[in-house]
């Protein structure tokens, strides 16, 4: 019997009950030299390029979910094709692969949404990016803002009353005001198009020396504002970056690779509602080529910020995408566990395997790369729609 590749298997990459879930994705088309949205139903991967040039297309449909589901094409394969010829490192090129599920629509991502991860941001600011004081400052700082965080609603009069008691201290923070003020740190993760799917590797650059990676939910919001649909992501950090200044939150952020999504997108719809995602629970496990393994559970139910909230943040009469977006929720996953040297924490070592886990999502599987040594970003947007032209879709 011949080993589990390193990225798993199809059964794992879909949803547990993907026989109920209206599922949307892109893949890389040789035949056509250039990228198709389709979905997967029964196992088979049904090209929809003839009816929607892109995923943008779909999302931005009234009823996304019911009109994919009534949708027909060409088969291209079988998902466990698909996702093997993605996954191995002498892919064969003349045959289809998967990418990330989006196209056009922006990246962004939230930050510090659960308070866990709002005390770390504290602590990467006020150890200047030195993984080595973490320690020292994590039991300080517990002992100044208090542990128990997850009832405090960001922006209440609760929240402006801590927030004045720790001003009054000398311990406030830029990352204490959007984890528990009014305004949600809201940045760009990337660019339209820089994604990676699963089964690829996920840059950080070969200088950091204290990184992590950020499992999360990623929500679909069509132009309107209206969420659609939710998919799994990676928000890799540069933890040493940011922490030496919240100005260098483009360089510890976008970088090639760094922004991984997927495998699917999971349209709404009666099965899945909305309402699904603030219970769903998030599973990461890190296995390292050194023998070192991390597992850890981020429950959306924690997130100190609804994610309708974050959504009315990012779009409305004050901002417009006009392709939509791709919006990643945040995290509570804030690693600790030490892996080379006591007290130091843990950092990514090259070859990790992330796995991004979430049943009613299904599996993303990425292996740590150095960014300058991921396959570079080349197709752009003046590309899909010079692809889309020739093949007679626009």
């Amino acid at each position: 019997m011949s080993e589990e590749p390193w990225f798993g298997s199809a059964a794992e990459a879909l949803p547990d009950d993907a026989e109920d879930s209206v599922l949307v994705g892109r893949i890389w088309d040789p035949s056509v030299n250039g990228p198709s949205p389709v979905t997967v139903r029964d196992g088979d991967v049904i090209d929809l390029s003839r009816r929607f040039p892109t995923v943008r297309d779909i999302c931005e449909l009234p009823e996304p979910a019911k009109t994919v589901a009534g949708s027909d094409g060409p088969r291209v394969g079988g998902f466990d094709e698909l996702l093997a010829n993605t996954g191995t490192t002498d892919r064969d090129r003349s045959r289809p692969w998967l990418l990330a599920p989006v196209d056009l629509q922006a990246l962004k991502a939230a930050g510090v949404t659960f308070p866990v991860s709002m005390i770390e941001r504290v602590i990467e600011e006020r150890a200047r990016g030195d993984q080595t004081r973490a320690a020292d400052i994590r039991g300080r700082m517990l002992a100044d803002i208090g542990a128990d965080l997850d009832s405090l609603v960001p922006g209440s009069v609760e929240a402006e009353r801590l927030k004045a008691a720790l001003v009054a201290e000398g311990v406030w923070s830029q990352y204490l005001e959007v984890g528990i003020g009014p305004d949600a740190e809201i940045f760009t993760k990337g660019q339209p198009l820089s994604a990676v799917g699963t089964a690829v590797p996920v840059g950080v650059l070969a200088a950091s020396t204290w990184n992590n990676p950020e499992p999360e939910v990623a929500l679909v919001v069509q132009s309107s504002g209206r969420i659609v649909g939710a998919t799994l992501g990676n928000d890799v950090n540069l933890r040493d970056v940011e922490g030496r200044s919240a100005l260098l939150l483009p360089r510890a952020k976008d970088n090639n690779a760094s922004c991984a999504l997927g495998p699917l997108i999971r349209l709404f719809d009666e099965r899945f509602p909305l309402g699904r995602v603030r219970e769903l629970t998030v599973d990461l496990q890190v296995h390292g080529m050194d023998d070192f393994h991390l597992t850890a559970t981020s429950e959306m139910a924690r997130m100190a910020r609804d994610p309708e909230s974050l959504v009315r943040q990012l779009i409305g009469p004050h901002h417009q995408y006009p392709d939509g977006a791709v919006l990643m929720l945040g995290t509570m996953f804030a690693p600790t566990q030490d892996r080379e040297r006591p007290g130091e924490g843990f950092t990514h070592q090259v070859d990790d395997v992330v796995r991004i886990d979430c049943p009613a999502l299904g599996s993303l599987v990425n292996r740590v790369w150095h960014a300058e040594r991921c396959e570079p970003w080349r197709f752009g947007v003046r590309d899909l729609m010079g692809n889309l032209a020739r093949r007679g879709l626009l």
